[in-house]
């Protein structure tokens, strides 16, 4: 497609931007609402799975769309994606209890799981890889876009109309893109010969399900060792063994395994699971801080987040310009990931509002800067044909590194919540409440855990009703645990800087090679460190 007129390009890409952010707005949109949305629904004891089911349908269905649309062309996928998050938001919207609410919602992820995977495959599709970074750049800035207004945007609506119009108030938008993208979308034939991998696409389905489960549920369902869990993570490693056997005989593997013999896709996928481990590990729990230990309501704490999201917007619109301009991009990365480390350092000693700002805008620069390299450098990695699957493939291993993040930083998060808070309530500072009436005791001592403080109206109403010498006790509580949750929290963001500092040691080990002027590069894709992207061999620069 790169005969196209720049016009035309511009044209389709608005249309490929118009569709990622319709996807992306509906999931933002719901973040602030979901609590209020699942209450309303009856259906508290359901609520994870709400999130876990759009997660598990919407990576399975990046991966397995991969390989089709190397195969069949993108626009297809685009526009059936489109068709199915509109049926699936339209539905979630005439939800009348939880159990159709978390259907509807996994029919949402599988169309936006094949919106993603083809959104940013379309970006090579479009502009060979040296054009490519300030496309890939705009992208991520439309996710960051959408983080700023979904949020913000839900919790307004959710207070002010009935909450089924979250669901439906863009719908509008996804049929302006349908449309675009329907005109405008060049169409490419299938080549004669191939196959589907159906055997292959349900035994990496039957790994990604069972593994997903497994790191969502430990630690919250059910216990790490646990049979459930244990056997999840068991199915997941022999469904595994079994992908791999059938991926080296079939003749159109729907994952090509020689791809991570290519060590620019193997580091970039590996860098990308560390990096999105730490980073949705710990900003998951960046609320904790901000309402349990700073006691800032929900309204306002959203828009202490709002800082990071526009740092993150601007940073990586410039990023993919300079990319673009220069034809480097491992410097980014290797700026980008140390200002991520600063940002979430000081999360580690932040005790007030202002550095908490700070830290977020410092680690918003930073996930600007490095964000849009390894989707590019993997696709620089490749030939052409092999787009679609490289680009599922990284945002596989980034989807799987966020989930594992948040089960194994949730893990830290509550055995360093235990010690902390029996530190706290049996220090010799500690309020002794054997004065007070045993009932108005008892009643203070509900207070005495993390999720209570989520709740400031009802620390402040229970503080008014009590008399003086109780009010004075039950406050040196609530800051007791306030302290023991801030202590935990730091916990929580030194693991997170750990993991990252890990990710930056290996953006050392990424090779860079040349980005590309053109789509109709030989196989190999590189002037220099060329690589065999068949057989993953090593060529010797000419």
């Amino acid at each position: 497609m790169e005969h196209l007129t720049l016009k035309r390009k511009i044209t389709i890409m608005i249309a490929v931007m118009a569709a990622m952010f319709f996807a992306a707005i509906n999931q933002t949109i719901t973040s602030t609402a979901m609590p209020r949305i699942i209450a309303i629904l009856d259906g508290m004891d359901y609520y994870t799975w709400t999130i876990n089911i759009y997660l598990l349908t919407s990576t399975i269905a990046t991966i397995l769309v991969g390989k089709l649309s190397d195969m069949f062309g993108r626009k297809p996928f685009l526009l059936v994606g489109i068709l199915v998050f509109m049926l699936g938001a339209f539905l979630t919207g005439t939800s009348t209890d939880v159990y159709q609410f978390i259907f509807y919602r996994g029919i949402q992820g599988i169309g936006a799981g094949i919106i993603q995977s083809t959104a940013f495959t379309a970006v090579g599709d479009l502009f060979p890889p040296r054009e490519r970074g300030k496309w890939m750049g705009l992208m991520t800035a439309v996710f960051g876009f959408s983080s700023i207004l979904g949020p913000t945007l839900g919790g307004y609506l959710v207070d002010h109309i009935d909450w089924h119009w979250l669901f439906w108030i863009f719908l509008p938008l996804g049929i302006v893109a349908f449309i675009m993208i329907m005109m405008l979308f060049p169409k490419v034939d299938r080549k004669k010969g191939q196959s589907i991998d159906y055997l292959g696409s349900l035994f990496l389905t039957t790994t990604i399900v069972p593994l997903l489960l497994a790191f969502s549920w430990a630690g919250t369902e059910y216990p790490w060792g646990s049979w459930q869990i244990l056997g999840l993570i068991a199915a997941s490693i022999v469904s595994a063994l079994i992908f791999i056997f059938v991926e080296t005989q079939v003749k159109e593997p729907v994952l090509p395994l020689h791809l991570f013999k290519n060590s620019v896709v193997t580091i970039s996928n590996i860098i990308g699971f560390i990096m999105n481990f730490g980073l949705m590990g710990a900003m998951i729990y960046i609320s904790f801080y901000v309402q349990g230990v700073l006691a800032i309501s929900p309204t306002y704490a959203g828009y202490v987040t709002l800082p990071m999201s526009i740092c993150m917007v601007i940073m990586s619109a410039i990023t993919g310009q300079w990319i673009a301009k220069t034809g480097k991009y491992k410097r980014y990365a290797l700026i980008g990931m140390p200002v991520m480390i600063i940002g979430m350092t000081i999360m580690i000693f932040m005790n007030n509002l202002t550095l908490t700002i700070i830290s977020l805008i410092v680690f918003g620069l930073g996930l600007g800067l490095g964000m849009p390299v390894f989707s590019l450098a993997t696709q620089n990695a490749v030939s052409h044909k092999e787009l679609g699957v490289v680009t599922a493939s990284s945002q596989l291993f980034r989807n799987l590194g966020g989930t594992i993040g948040i089960a194994v930083m949730g893990t830290v998060m509550s055995n360093s919540l235990t010690k902390n808070l029996k530190e706290a309530l049996q220090s010799s500072g500690a309020p002794d409440f054997s004065k007070l009436d045993p009932k108005m005791a008892q009643n203070m001592l509900s207070f005495a855990n993390p999720q209570a403080l989520m709740n400031k109206p009802l620390v402040d109403k229970t503080a008014e009703s009590l008399p003086p010498e109780a009010k004075t006790l039950f406050m040196q509580m609530i800051d007791s645990i306030r302290d023991a949750l801030g202590s935990t929290l730091s916990t929580v963001f030194l693991t997170g800087t750990l993991v990252l500092v890990v990710a930056l040691v290996l953006v050392f080990f990424l090779k860079e090679l040349p980005l590309r002027s053109s789509n109709q590069a030989p196989e190999a894709g590189a002037t220099n460190d060329k690589t065999d992207m068949r057989h993953g061999k090593t060529l010797t620069a000419e």
